[in-house]
């Protein structure tokens, strides 16, 4: 199932026919990311919900990333986009869990430059996360965040399906 016409309702069809769901935490795309899985049609069969984790605080109550973590590497991370994502599995019980963080701009945040984005990504035996040098107005970066979190999460589909011999 190759990247149809809507990223978004592929991912639900995937998810769909394995019979799983997705749940998301967001930082810098503060929902928009929620927003383009529930535009799609009959989303409600494998979208649980969301946590929208703006202040670092927040990440740390509702998602469970270790203050350490946010000392040793900061909000603008890999391991923080993890601990996201593992985070959003845990409060929602969802099979896969995709989360968002970075700089969407106008200004540096962290010494990280606008358009740093870690995507998260966790679900069965798999705790990753992809880092994106985006380009763009703030609002660009947001959407093209979102757009490449579920990309991400349908090539890892599409990976576990060709290694269980499932080529849908």
């Amino acid at each position: 199932m190759a990247h149809e016409t809507d990223p978004a309702a592929a991912l639900h069809a995937r998810l769909q026919a394995r019979g799983e769901n997705l749940a998301t935490a967001e930082s810098l795309t503060g929902g928009l990311l929620a927003g383009l899985l529930t535009d799609v049609p009959g989303a409600s069969a494998s979208y649980v919900g969301g946590v929208v984790a703006y202040a670092t605080e927040l990440k740390q109550a509702l998602l469970g990333v270790p203050a350490e973590l946010v000392a040793e590497h900061g909000v603008v991370s890999a391991p923080c986009a993890e601990a996201m994502a593992a985070g959003a599995l845990t409060a929602t019980g969802a099979t896969w869990a995709l989360s968002t963080t970075g700089v969407a701009g106008p200004t540096r945040q962290d010494g990280h430059p606008p358009g740093t984005v870690f995507v998260g990504v966790a679900g069965p035996g798999l705790l990753t996360s992809s880092r994106l040098a985006l380009v763009g107005e703030r609002e660009q970066v947001r959407r093209d965040t979102c757009a490449r979190a579920v990309s991400v999460l349908i090539d890892i589909l599409e990976g576990c399906a060709r290694e269980e011999g499932d080529l849908r």
